[in-house]
């Protein structure tokens, strides 16, 4: 059952697409890369797609190709109201794909913004402004934490998107997570929901990734996507040539995963729209 949404500013920023947020606090998960590489499998798709690099590591603007010099304005202006989010847009060599890029500044953030009016609310706001482009989708590719950038991310988001290792404490790490989704969703965004959940790092001849996928499953139940992403030298290359691992090498087996996850992603989609 949809949720009463009785408070205008929590409504959804009007023309934007859906927002996805790409989550967890533990760093180190393959959330920047499914970040990327999900959204040039949509793109590729025929979606126009943003990423919002919200990440003061900025990886996922290195990650598309988006040089120092490219930055300015960055993510880090969007949220000081120094910068509208469609002045911070730069397109990427992926047709159809765009990203607003991060800068180191983005660490200093998570003070700044304590003393900023509606601090949690300056993402959302960026996206009902004016002038945005359309897109299908906005990924938000948030830092390994549960800060103020994060929390920014959440209130703007329409779901969350978890990318979950296969080690052995990952469910230990998510639960956090989950627990903050929802005191977001009770008293900043009525609408947040987990979207889905995506096994990353996968080895299938190492028995605990096979444990931990089971008992993920078991925990999340459907929310966990049937495609996994496999550990792949592949993918782990492709960020230092600033390329998305569907550009640099389309036939290895990462690629291939993060297709088949596009297309479950379209129709989880699908599901929620109609």
């Amino acid at each position: 059952m949809s949720k009463t949404v009785t408070n205008p500013a929590d409504a959804a920023p009007q023309g934007t697409g859906r927002v996805l947020a790409i989550a967890n606090q533990k760093g180190g998960v393959g959330k920047t890369t499914t970040a990327i590489n999900l959204a040039t499998a949509l793109a590729a798709a025929r979606k126009r797609v943003l990423v919002i690099d919200l990440d003061p590591q900025g990886n996922a603007s290195t990650g598309l190709g988006i040089n120092a010099g490219q930055r300015d304005p960055s993510s880090y202006d969007v949220l000081m109201g120094e910068a509208s989010l469609a002045e911070a847009i730069v397109e990427t060599d992926v047709p159809g794909l765009a990203v607003v890029p991060a800068v180191v500044d983005l660490t200093g953030a998570e003070i700044e913004l304590i003393e900023r009016p509606a601090r949690e609310r300056r993402l959302r706001m960026a996206l009902g402004a004016e002038g945005l482009p359309q897109y299908d989708y906005i990924f938000i590719d948030c830092p390994p934490s549960l800060g103020i950038l994060t929390l920014n991310s959440l209130v703007a988001a329409d779901a969350v998107l978890v990318p979950l290792q296969c080690e052995f404490f990952a469910l230990e790490g998510v639960s956090q997570l989950v627990r903050t989704v929802d005191r977001v969703r009770r008293s900043l965004n009525p609408r947040l929901d987990i979207q889905g959940v995506v096994l990353t790092m996968f080895d299938n001849r190492n028995n605990l990734s096979n444990q931990v996928a089971a008992d993920v499953r078991n925990f999340f139940g459907d929310k966990v996507y049937k495609t996994v992403i496999p550990r792949n030298v592949r993918v782990s290359e492709a960020p230092s040539h600033g390329k998305p691992v569907l550009l640099y090498d389309h036939r290895c087996a990462g690629a291939k995963a993060y297709i088949h996850l596009a297309g479950e992603v379209l129709k989880r989609e699908r599901g929620v729209a109609a």
